[in-house]
């Protein structure tokens, strides 16, 4: 029943139009779980863990979210498997063409880390060092250094809903559960924060 309080995509990203934020965050977490028994294959054929994420070496479910620049989160993905990609979630949850959408209807640009290298228009990543350079052209290093200051404040909207909520710390329920856990502790932050979404 909370869960289906929270916003959907499109309506988180058109308030925080209307509330004048200039841009939004994109952001991912490993919510880690004990309960990891499912087995898939991997692009050689061998058996995994599928809820098992080797870049944080932990079991979990990989959740995405969009937060305001105070930090604040709007909206939160449905769970996948952590052995998913943020980028390759963001894809396939159509993440990326919302964006697309806010950045060209509402003005509203999405900023994000490198590992969403790529995303796309409107989506604004730090601009990588190519391949045998030392070092990026100061231009870029000015670029990058502003885009972290920016994005900084808003990279802790996975630390408001985890700090507030004991439930998402140590989730023991099946993996599958995580993304409706953490919709109705996003629905109970708006509530706590008076955040009263105006679309529907």
């Amino acid at each position: 029943m909370l869960a289906g309080q929270a916003p959907q995509l499109h309506q988180a990203l058109l308030q925080a139009a209307d509330d004048g934020y200039a841009y939004v965050i994109l952001d991912g977490k490993l919510f880690r779980t004990d309960r990891c028994a499912p087995l898939t294959l991997n692009r050689n054929g061998k058996p995994v863990h599928a809820w098992y994420s080797g870049k944080h070496r932990a079991f979990g479910g990989n959740i995405q979210a969009i937060i305001r620049p105070d930090g604040l989160p709007l909206w939160t993905s449905p769970v996948d498997v952590g052995r998913t990609h943020d980028s390759a979630m963001a894809a396939h949850h159509d993440i990326y063409a919302t964006c697309y959408w806010a950045a060209r209807q509402l003005g509203l640009p999405t900023l994000a880390d490198s590992g969403y290298h790529g995303a796309g228009p409107g989506i604004h990543t730090p601009i990588k060092l190519p391949a045998g350079a030392t070092q990026l052209p100061p231009d870029q290093q000015a670029y990058n250094q502003l885009q972290r200051g920016l994005r900084a404040p808003g990279e802790r909207g996975f630390a408001l809903l985890v700090g507030r909520w004991k439930a998402l710390r140590r989730i023991t329920a099946s993996p599958s559960r995580i993304g409706h856990l953490v919709k109705a502790a996003l629905a109970l932050t708006h509530y706590e924060h008076r955040h009263t979404p105006t679309h529907h």
